[in-house]
């Protein structure tokens, strides 16, 4: 593996994240990845991480996730950002959500900043 091939596991996910998964993929949003930090010492076993192309869409992801959620009766113990709607973070405390406009993502850069991580492939849409 190269040095800056980041490790990829598949396994199966729990299923909050997987409709959190599939309600931020119904509203269109791209370049989704999963890190798998239970092994990197963090405060949260998961991170969802995507993105949206603009402020609106952005929004609409982020409430496409809390209302799928919110159907199962889970409700985020605490919501950030969302009303700038550059980086939305969402806390389930088992997973965090997190919802970029492109240019924020690149400047914190969450999937370098946590490189001991392992990426998790996201799952196929049924």
């Amino acid at each position: 593996m190269a040095k800056t091939e980041k490790r990829r596991t598949t396994h199966r996910l729990p299923a909050q994240i997987d409709r959190a998964v599939r309600a931020a993929e119904d509203k269109k949003a791209v370049d989704l990845t999963i890190l798998d930090l239970r092994k990197a010492a963090a405060f949260t076993d998961y991170f969802l991480i995507c993105s949206g192309t603009n402020a609106r869409q952005i929004r609409a992801i982020a409430d496409s996730v809390m209302e799928a959620l919110a159907a199962e009766g889970v409700t985020p113990a605490h919501v950030e950002g969302y009303d700038r709607s550059e980086w939305v973070l969402l806390d389930y405390f088992d997973f965090i959500v997190h919802v970029f406009a492109r240019e924020t993502r690149m400047f914190y850069g969450l999937e370098r900043l946590w490189g001991n991580a392992e990426r998790v492939d996201v799952p196929a849409a049924r």
